[in-house]
């Protein structure tokens, strides 16, 4: 699944073709989108903003309408070249001055009301956004001490009402920097520690959402019984917690 930093690499590319400006054209070629009408009801409209939280997008446009996008599996944004003929997999095509912003295979496209986008709990309920300029650490830790005490760290953290962003690559990742067992009961966390995962995950997701890509490989995602880079130790990797995520940690090191 993508992640936030997917997500906001993708924004900060659409940004420059869009934002600010009317759209050339908009199609939807997808046939669950015959009778919606957007090429319509977006004709003349500019997009005022191109923003992501967490791992949704949102393309606002004059006039209070919004296309909201979350990639869930399957899902992608590229930006191409008038040239460039867009995959017969396409949910939408935005053309503006020879650029085409596509998305495929995206399981949510809608074009919501701004109003619904502030009252819909797949939004309004999300947490603070990993990437935010500012993170509201404070608004974390509340969302964290109110799940469940039980549950594992690791897992805590891909919850998107309590931070928004996080996926299964990067919780792996982030425990492993911060050298958090993801096993241990988040009630057994302190909220320094807790703030460490943070600490130790913004910086490579922030490098990711502006580079595209990061600029050092996975210490322990989907590397299952290769040594630790830090201690040596097998990695290991098993499903975790109510969606058997499979969750990679080091047992050496990881405490």
């Amino acid at each position: 699944m993508p992640e936030g930093d997917t997500i906001h690499y993708a924004a900060s590319r659409i940004r420059p073709v869009l934002e600010g400006h009317v759209p050339d054209a908009i199609a939807t070629p997808h046939p669950r989108f015959g009778r919606d009408r957007w090429a319509e009801r977006l004709a003349g409209r500019a997009v005022r903003s191109v923003d992501a939280h967490g791992k949704h997008l949102f393309l606002r446009f004059d006039g209070g309408l919004t296309i909201h996008s979350h990639l869930r599996m399957t899902g992608s944004w590229r930006v191409l070249g008038a040239d460039r003929t867009p995959t017969r997999a396409a949910w939408l095509i935005i053309r503006r001055d020879g650029r085409q912003v596509v998305q495929a295979k995206g399981p949510v496209l809608e074009l919501m009301t701004d109003s619904r986008t502030r009252l819909d709990q797949r939004i309004a309920g999300l947490g603070p956004d990993i990437l935010a300029a500012e993170f509201d650490y404070e608004r974390f830790l509340r969302r964290l001490r109110e799940d469940d005490p039980t549950r594992p760290i690791g897992d805590a953290v891909l919850a998107q009402r309590t931070v928004a962003g996080i996926g299964n690559l990067w919780k792996a990742e982030g425990c492993w920097d911060a050298r958090i067992d993801p096993w241990r009961r988040t009630g057994d966390v302190s909220d320094d520690e807790a703030v460490a995962i943070i600490d130790a995950t913004r910086p490579r997701m922030q490098e990711s959402a502006r580079l595209g890509h990061t600029t050092r490989g996975p210490r322990v995602y989907s590397r299952a019984g290769r040594p630790c880079p830090r201690c040596g130790t097998p990695i290991e990797a098993r499903g975790q917690w109510d969606d058997n995520r499979v969750t990679f940690w080091c047992p050496g090191c990881q405490r």
